[in-house]
């Protein structure tokens, strides 16, 4: 086991590198450039090219091979040189440190990602769940056109309509942001987390304050991970409830309750616990729709704008580090099958 955990950290780094290049690449391939971004259509190209100058943009991508500067003096060396220090660099539009924007950001996307994948995973399965053991009934066809509603209705759509009801007409939920004003003035963040700052500060009314606005922007985020989740439970289930260790559970008399969590339930988690890893990864790299539908200050928003701005520094820092969460994600949803299933063994 020990030793398979160490090959996977290992296989880490090329996956990694392969990430950091494609990002690269493809930021360079697509259409702008950040210098006119910066100073405007109107700008002179004297005054574009000094600014080129000036970022680094006037370096060859990989290789300079004119003799006027080092081979390797170049923009993908030079960022890899500051990514292989932890350095993703400086934004070009806002000026500002990449890796402060991701350590005052990440929190308030790990929380809205923590609370919508909770939703999911607290509602899907136990659908998932009933649907398999009442096969063929309403309950089953009902639960998979909630799971077809779940992935077909648009996110940002939802998140508007949400907002118009319960908080335009009905006045229950606040619209957007994380903190209602007279909570946010002086207030001193711990984790990031505001409903576990809350906590720790011992501020109930701000912790319902923090809940309050997380409802809207996590039930909307939740939709299509608990669709897919409750899909693969259902299905996992009725494969599982079909086997000759169920059917011979059932034989004994035992209660339905002991058949379906202790003998069916814990066999068909496997599938599901790696739906809810790849779940997790994409929920931290997709809720940039939810992020900006509810004014939420985390990556997603801030990746938004950096792509719209040609913003290299910040995209790149941005997708690398959910890319790395992600492999993460991946690596413990691996080793911990060994947990769930002992006959698994890592060799």
């Amino acid at each position: 086991m020990f030793a398979y955990t160490i090959r996977r950290v290992l296989g880490l780094i090329p996956v990694l590198l392969g990430i950091s290049f494609l990002v690269f690449l493809v930021l360079r391939l697509i259409p702008g450039n950040p210098a006119i971004t910066i100073l405007g259509e109107r700008a002179t190209p004297r005054q574009v090219r000094e600014l080129e100058i000036q970022l680094g943009l006037d370096k060859k991508l990989f290789f300079d091979f004119s003799g006027q500067r080092n081979v390797f003096d170049t923009q993908y060396f030079n960022f890899m040189r500051e990514l292989a220090r932890g350095d993703f660099g400086t934004s070009i539009i806002r000026r500002t440190d990449v890796n402060t924007e991701l350590r005052t950001r990440f929190p308030a996307t790990l929380e809205l990602t923590l609370a919508a994948l909770t939703i999911s995973v607290l509602v899907g399965v136990p659908i998932g769940m009933v649907a398999a053991i009442r096969r063929g009934s309403w309950i089953d066809a009902g639960s998979v056109l909630l799971a077809l509603i779940g992935v077909s209705i648009p996110i940002f759509w939802l998140g508007l309509m949400m907002q118009y009801l319960f908080a335009v007409n009905l006045h229950i939920l606040p619209v957007s942001q994380r903190l209602d004003a007279q909570f946010s003035r002086g207030f001193r963040e711990i984790t990031g987390l505001y409903v576990l700052d809350g906590l720790l500060l011992g501020r109930l009314d701000l912790t319902w304050n923090a809940i309050k606005h997380l409802i809207m922007p996590s039930v909307a985020l939740s939709t299509v991970p608990l669709a897919i989740i409750a899909r693969m439970t259902r299905s996992a289930m009725l494969e599982v409830l079909s086997q000759d260790y169920v059917r011979t559970a059932w034989a004994k008399g035992l209660r339905e309750r002991v058949v379906v969590t202790r003998h069916a339930l814990r066999n068909a988690l496997l599938p599901v616990v790696t739906i809810v890893g790849l779940q997790l990864g994409f929920l931290l790299s997709g809720a940039i729709l939810t992020e900006t539908v509810f004014s939420w200050p985390g990556i997603g928003t801030w990746l938004y704008t950096g792509v719209q701005g040609r913003d290299y520094p910040v995209v790149q820092g941005g997708v690398i580090f959910v890319a790395f969460l992600f492999v993460i994600v991946n690596m413990l949803v691996d080793l911990s099958y060994a947990f769930l299933d002992p006959r698994i063994q890592h060799r």
